[in-house]
């Protein structure tokens, strides 16, 4: 004789399984919809934007990252947007900057050059982020064991690459004081040329870009450098006089 004992357990456990997964999304919150909105970034402080920054890296470490409804926040943000900040990373897939930072659609600015440099475009594009739209923090964000920089002290010539070392090389020049083996095969020195190279960026961002510069003086924006871990996913800032 048939028994229905088998496909009842079967659906006891399939049912725990579900029941147990939809507790564990309710007990983490709803999805998240909210955005930006122009009365919030005007009440933003550059300050309370870098402890945003940080504390949002902090839940991308811990692996606890805001639960977001992606198309909710694509409307609301279709008739506008309010970044808090303006971010120029690397062109590096490792770095995974809206998430690094735990942020969603609206909230930040995000640049991508390989080796975090500025040009013409980027310092423009960085111009209209802080004055035109508003952002209160500028950062730029070096990595561990960046290709560009290695690129960059080892004299690599490709096609356009060439080009686009000449930007990194006066991090290469400026890290010739470094007591020990200059090659990539040197991870401290390659790692020495990254901040050097970040410090370099933001040299230039505040002589090349007077609009920039002045928004800083006057306490209007900070302009900070960073350092991703690509073994921890840690950023480390190096802000104004530390």
């Amino acid at each position: 004789m048939l028994t229905r004992k088998p496909t009842a357990i079967l659906t006891l456990a399939l049912m725990f399984i579900f029941g147990a997964c939809t507790n564990a999304q309710n007990s983490n919150g709803d999805l998240s919809s909210d955005v930006i909105t122009k009365e919030d970034q005007a009440a933003l402080t550059p300050a309370s934007v870098l402890q945003g920054l940080k504390d949002g890296n902090m839940r991308y470490i811990k692996n606890d990252l805001t639960l977001r409804d992606y198309p909710a926040q694509v409307k609301a943000t279709a008739g506008g947007q309010f970044p808090e900040a303006v971010i120029l990373s690397c062109l590096d897939s490792r770095v995974p900057v809206e998430q690094v930072f735990d942020k969603g659609v609206g909230d930040i600015f995000v640049g991508r050059v390989a080796g975090n440099f500025v040009n013409e475009d980027m310092l423009g594009s960085m111009e209209f982020g802080a004055k035109v739209a508003g952002s209160k923090v500028i950062v730029v964000m070096g990595h561990e064991h960046c290709g560009a920089v290695k690129a960059a002290i080892d004299d690599v010539e490709l096609g356009n690459i060439t080009a686009m070392l000449t930007k990194i090389k006066p991090a290469v020049e400026m890290s010739q004081d470094y007591n020990g083996e200059k090659t990539t095969k040197n991870s401290d020195f390659v790692t020495k040329v990254v901040h050097n190279n970040v410090e370099h960026t933001i040299q230039t961002i505040r002589k090349d870009s007077p609009i920039l510069a002045e928004m800083e003086k006057n306490g209007e924006i900070l302009i900070v450098g960073a350092f991703y871990d690509l073994d921890t996913g840690k950023v480390t800032f190096v802000e104004p006089g530390k």
